[in-house]
């Protein structure tokens, strides 16, 4: 069975982005095991003068390397990814490189009716940059719009699309991460310039 971390890109205590991700875990745990991580442990992101990686950082970069693949749930704040997660990536790409070649899922919640559509393109944006360097899931946007009353009391999914779309979309996901696992070329010719990076850079 498949492993996945799952992130809820926010440090409220009350997040939908987290009980959207609690869905995922109870909902297709024939699928996969999902566990979940927080962001709350992890400073700020700034260079450290001896290049060190904090030890809430690093403990999440294992998890994820040990993991088949990572869901991100992201909330929109300003049309934007919150300050959060934008920090925690900063240090998951800081002389360590946890997501190189893997695959992700960006989902997101958002109390409006438009989801988290912008939020999840800068998000892309920022994975696929060549410092994190993940495995994007392609042609995926999983967006709950109006989230304060999309769970019933049970935690479940009032919406019967929404439903059948995450449905297939886990699904396409396991595919995803099985063929993903076949794309080892680029992924080995890139492991010098990491380390050749992290040597020079100031």
């Amino acid at each position: 069975m498949k492993h996945y971390i799952g992130i809820a890109g926010t440090n409220s205590r009350h997040s939908t982005n987290r009980q959207l991700l609690q869905y995922i875990r109870q909902h297709f745990e024939d699928l996969a095991t999902v566990e979940l991580v927080e962001l709350d442990d992890l400073p700020l992101f700034y260079k450290t003068t001896d290049r060190s990686v904090p030890a809430e950082a690093t403990a999440l970069a294992a998890k994820i390397e040990a993991a088949d693949g990572v869901i991100i749930a992201t909330p929109e704040y300003d049309h934007a990814t919150p300050a959060v997660l934008s920090s925690a990536l900063a240090w998951l790409s800081y002389h360590i490189h946890p997501f190189a070649g893997k695959p992700v899922l960006i989902t997101g919640a958002s109390y409006g009716a438009l989801g988290t559509s912008r939020a999840q393109a800068q998000l892309r944006q920022i994975l696929e940059s060549p410092e994190l360097d993940a495995r994007i899931m392609p042609s995926a946007e999983f967006m709950v719009g109006h989230s304060l009353q999309a769970f019933d009391e049970q935690g479940n999914l009032e919406d019967s699309t929404l439903t059948k779309q995450l449905d297939g979309l886990m699904r396409d996901f396991g595919i995803f991460v099985d063929l993903n696992a076949q794309l080892t070329n680029s992924l080995a010719a890139a492991k010098p310039e990491w380390h050749e990076t992290a040597e020079t850079e100031a």
